[in-house]
C-alpha cells in the first residue's frame, strides 16, 4: 500500500489534479463579482449581501464536516490528489467513496484491502472520473434551458414558483433521507434529532431574528453529534 500511495500522491498526480481545482477557485470568484453585480441591480443593501454570506457559511459546517472525514478515508486509500480534485470538482463525499469502491469492485478486491495494487486504484480513479461525467455534461447542455422550464412550470407567478421550488427541494431531500427510516441507526437519529432541534431553536430565535440564519447550521451539528453519541 505505501507504494501505491507513493505514487498517489506523487508530483505528478498533484499537476494533473491542481489546474481542476484552480478552474474551480476561479468559478467562485467569478460568481462572487456576477453576486455583487446582480446585487446592484436589484438594490439590495450591502449589509444584506453579509446576512446572507453569514448564513451560508454557517449553514455548510455540518456538510463540510461529513465531507472532510471521508476525505481522509479517501486520501488514505487514493492518496490527497485525486481526493481533493474530485471533492473540490464534485462535493459529494459518499458519491465519490461509492464509485471508488465499484473500481475495487470491478477488479475483485476489496477498496484499500488485500490485492488492491495500483491497477486497482487506477480503475477506481477512473471510476470516479466517469462517474461524475454524466451530470456535469447534464449542467453544461441544459443548464441555461432549466431556468425557462422553471418559469413555465411557475406560470410567471413568482409566489407560486417559491412554492413549487421548495416542494421540489423537501421531496428530494426527503427522498434521500428515506433510505434511513427503515431500522434504527445513525443517519435515522441525526435526521430525527436535527429536525426536532431546528423546530426548537426556531421557536427559541422566534423574537431574536439575528440569530435565526445559525439555527439550520446548529441544527445539523446537532443532529450529527447525537448520532455520534448514539
Amino acid at each position: 500500500m505505501d507504494e501505491i500511495l507513493k505514487v498517489a500522491n506523487s508530483m505528478g498526480a498533484w499537476l494533473t489534479a491542481a489546474p481542476i481545482v484552480i478552474i474551480t477557485l476561479v468559478q467562485v470568484l467569478l460568481y462572487y463579482r456576477q453576486i455583487y453585480e446582480a446585487a446592484d441591480a436589484v438594490n439590495l443593501k450591502p449589509e444584506q449581501l453579509k446576512q446572507a454570506f453569514r448564513t451560508g457559511m454557517v449553514t455548510s459546517i455540518g456538510p463540510v464536516i461529513a465531507i472532510f472525514i471521508i476525505m481522509v478515508g479517501l486520501m488514505s486509500v487514493i492518496g490527497a490528489p485525486m481526493a481533493w480534485m474530485r471533492l473540490a470538482v464534485i462535493g459529494a463525499a459518499p458519491t465519490e467513496l461509492t464509485a471508488a469502491t465499484l473500481g475495487a469492485d470491478a477488479m475483485g478486491v476489496k477498496f484499500g484491502g488485500e490485492g488492491y495494487d495500483i491497477t486497482a486504484m487506477a480503475v477506481s480513479w477512473w471510476t470516479m472520473a466517469i462517474n461524475g461525467v454524466g451530470w456535469l455534461l447534464l449542467v453544461g447542455l441544459f443548464a441555461h434551458k432549466l431556468e425557462v422550464l422553471r418559469d413555465k412550470a411557475g406560470g410567471g407567478d413568482i409566489k407560486w414558483l417559491g412554492i413549487l421550488s421548495s416542494a421540489a427541494m423537501i421531496g428530494v431531500f426527503g427522498y434521500l433521507n428515506s433510505r434511513n427510516m427503515t431500522e434504527v441507526s445513525g443517519p435515522l437519529i441525526a435526521a430525527v434529532t436535527g429536525a426536532v432541534s431546528m423546530v426548537i431553536l426556531l421557536i427559541l430565535v422566534k423574537n431574536r431574528p439575528q440569530f435565526k440564519e445559525y439555527t439550520l447550521g446548529a441544527a445539523m451539528l446537532i443532529g450529527m453529534f447525537a448520532a455520534m453519541f448514539f
